[in-house]
């Protein structure tokens, strides 16, 4: 059955890995007939939350800014999948912005249910991908009609443009996206 699917490439980084990753994925997911959708945060105008707590009265951001069409990208998805480059054993910074902001939701009627995560990183070891994913897992839990399903992780993945030398994980890519 088809899906509504948005990926998000969190990435700045020109050339990448998680990108290239994220665009496989989308491609997989079209092939499939899903209702695919890939945005990315480069040039992207997010602001810090600030904490005030507004949202949880009006169901909206008082900080004006790109987050907003993309709440409502991520408010009317069934899947979305996250990719971010791994900094620091940790998701990018932009990722977790955008998580951050996205609180409008928590008490919004929302369709996502299945979430899922691309990862890229230098390192070799899967403990890599750890806490990145564990605080995806954070967010997620504060939807309890969404689940965390998975990850496709990318390792030994440094320079830009990299990832398409990893045929591999490439393909993990483009099937998760078929399988959404």
């Amino acid at each position: 059955m088809a899906k509504k699917v948005l990926i998000i490439s969190t990435s700045l980084r020109r050339g990448s890995n998680s990108e290239l990753l994220a665009k496989e994925c989308w491609k997989g997911a079209k092939e499939a007939g899903h209702d695919a959708e890939l945005v990315s945060l480069k040039g992207k105008d997010i602001k810090y939350c600030t904490g005030c707590l507004s949202c949880q009265k009006t169901g909206a951001c008082v900080l004006k800014d790109d987050v907003s069409e993309i709440m409502e990208k991520v408010r009317e998805a069934e899947a979305i999948v996250y990719a971010t480059p791994i900094y620091y054993y940790e998701m990018c910074g932009q990722m977790k912005t955008l998580l951050d902001r996205l609180n409008p939701l928590y008490a919004a009627d929302y369709a996502f249910r299945d979430i899922y995560m691309i990862a890229a990183a230098a390192e070799n070891e899967d403990s890599a991908f750890e806490k990145a994913f564990n605080g995806l897992q954070g967010w997620v839990d504060c939807f309890e009609k969404a689940e965390l399903k998975g990850m496709v992780a990318g390792s030994g993945i440094s320079g830009a443009n990299e990832a398409s030398n990893h045929s591999a994980v490439m393909k993990k890519a483009f099937e998760l996206g078929k399988n959404l």
